[in-house]
């Protein structure tokens, strides 16, 4: 399941915030669904998103260092290298 998320934890610099709650949003996303909220959805969706990044923080600052650093860069980290976004 969910392919496309990328692994964050070992990246140097280490993941940012922005980068945990992309990951999360994904997530919610692929087991929810829904990839564009509603007035019906979003107070659920972001609350979701929120849950899961917390959650997703605190397991990436209690596990230990990775031997190797994951072997794809996060598509926010790629995007910024590129000059696509700011």
């Amino acid at each position: 399941m969910c392919r496309n998320i990328t692994a964050l934890r070992g990246l140097e610099p280490a993941a940012t915030t922005e980068e945990i709650e992309a990951g999360a949003r994904q997530y919610v996303k692929k087991i929810t669904g829904v990839q564009k909220t509603s007035a019906a959805t979003e107070e659920a969706f972001e609350r979701a998103v929120a849950i899961i990044a917390q959650a997703s923080a605190e397991v990436i600052a209690e596990l230990p260092p990775r031997k190797t650093p994951p072997k794809t860069e996060p598509p926010i980290r790629r995007l910024r290298r590129e000059g696509k976004i700011a």
